[in-house]
């Protein structure tokens, strides 16, 4: 999982193709259809087949389905997220086993986003086009491409991945973390208490350009020095030059020290990297320039570095044992968590496409737990897009079994800051990796709402 708030230069262009589960285990689609398929006409008489779709009796059938749609790219060579649509997938077969939302028969439609504007844009128009009542746990950066239909049409974004700065100010959006922002002046909180000099690596862009000032304000609060800024390109196949800043900046030069005084100071300073999937090429590069005597504590934010990428690389041999990590929600073995897994366990038909520990299938159940909760809210036998807006305006407030704090988007709620007033979950969570698990440092959430506060007043 990557992107992290900042945008890609381009992209090529493919061809368009939606994500479908056809080749997995589970309900029969059409070649040609990305919406999953939930209710199946059977023409059982010709009495039937007048009403063929709601039949008279059948749960949920004075009520109308409730069509939905989520994106993401897939089988792109940068971002890929298939465990979100996969997850919204099996969320809707969960519901509708039990007779639907309040009534309504969910009807999921999968979008393959293709991480280009292009891909976008496509995947809103058609959201548009087939009437969804909502956008919802998806995941995109190219918010000048997707928000703007969604705008004109009034379809809610519920619960995106949180890695567009339109996320975050758009009207119509109602995002469940606090995106980048609130993960980069949360590392900053956390990495004050716990290292010396500190050198955050990320992408050279625009977007990426707010990470110091995030990241700094974090520690200044805690008067902490600011962090040593190593931007670079973001999709390089190697870091070199820039571990070597990087540990420079950390404290772990020689610098005539000696190697036993590099090594004390290298004790005390710490290197943190933000570079989506190439976090992982930045590390391989950190290794491979860093001496026994030079090991500064390595550090980055959920999306970045998350327990499959552990997993991959080794656990508790690999390189980021001991790393810090600050994230949106409880560890991925938080008992929190439990219900989601049933979920996946018993509807996603063995779906290696989700992940549990993956931070974009956690936000897409939060993201439907919010819709599931403003829908049984109505209590209404038809559900529109408009129906949604109202009731996240007025106040429905969201328990998501304390995987956040109760979630609310009224007015009063939004966050004091222009560039992100939309955050209204402000809350972090501080983990570390041991033995090769991310493993929560304190219990509980930490509020970053006046570090982001004092990161735009600065900014």
């Amino acid at each position: 999982m990557t992107g992290y708030g900042w945008r890609r230069r381009g992209g090529p262009d493919r061809p368009r193709r939606s994500i479908s589960s056809s080749a997995r285990p589970g309900p029969a689609r059409s070649s040609g259809a990305t919406a999953t398929v939930f209710v199946t006409c059977s023409a059982v008489g010709a009495a039937l087949l007048a009403g063929c779709g709601v039949l008279p009796g059948v749960s949920g059938g004075s009520r109308e389905p409730i069509t939905v749609m989520t994106w993401a790219p897939d089988g792109t060579s940068a971002t890929n997220a298939p465990g979100m649509p996969a997850m919204a997938e099996a969320f809707a077969r969960w519901v509708n086993a039990a007779g639907g939302i309040d009534g309504h028969r969910l009807t999921v439609l999968t979008c393959n986003e293709h991480n280009t504007d292009d891909g976008a844009s496509d995947c809103a128009r058609r959201a548009v086009k087939e009437h969804a009542v909502a956008v919802v746990g998806s995941y995109s950066q190219y918010d000048n491409a997707f928000i703007p239909p969604l705008e004109v049409a009034g379809i809610p974004y519920l619960g995106g991945y949180g890695i567009s700065d339109r996320e975050f100010t758009s009207a119509l959006s109602y995002p469940v973390n606090g995106g980048q922002a609130a993960l980069i002046a949360g590392s900053g909180q956390q990495l004050a208490a716990e290292c010396g000099p500190v050198s955050l690596v990320r992408p050279d862009t625009l977007a990426g350009d707010v990470l110091p000032t995030l990241l700094n304000a974090g520690l200044l609060a805690a008067h902490h020095e600011a962090a040593a800024d190593i931007p670079t390109a973001e999709d390089a196949g190697d870091y070199t030059a820039e571990a070597r800043r990087a540990l420079e900046r950390a404290g772990a030069a020689d610098s005539g020290a000696g190697r036993k005084g590099s090594g004390q100071k290298a004790g005390r300073g710490c290197v943190t990297a933000v570079l989506g999937d190439r976090t992982e090429t930045f590390f391989d590069s950190f290794r491979r320039v860093a001496s026994d005597g030079q090991l500064p504590r390595v550090a980055s934010v959920i999306g970045s570095v998350g327990q499959p990428l552990l997993d991959r690389t080794g656990g508790k041999d690999g390189p980021f044992e001991g790393a810090y990590v600050t994230g949106w929600y409880p560890e991925s073995d938080d008992p929190r968590w439990e219900p989601m897994k049933k979920v996946i366990r018993e509807h996603a038909f063995g779906d290696d496409a989700i992940d549990a520990a993956d931070a974009g299938v956690q936000t897409t159940w939060i993201a439907y737990t919010a819709l599931k909760t403003v829908v049984e809210s109505l209590h209404k036998d038809s559900v529109r897009a408009v129906d949604l807006v109202r009731a996240l305006n007025k106040g429905v407030t969201v328990d998501t079994g304390g995987l956040t704090p109760v979630l609310r988007w009224r007015f009063e709620d939004m966050l004091a800051a222009a560039d992100f007033p939309r955050i209204i979950n402000r809350q972090v969570t501080f983990q570390v990796v041991r033995e090769g698990r991310l493993v929560a440092v304190k219990k509980g959430f930490t509020d970053v709402s006046s570090t982001l506060e004092a990161s735009a007043a600065n900014g």
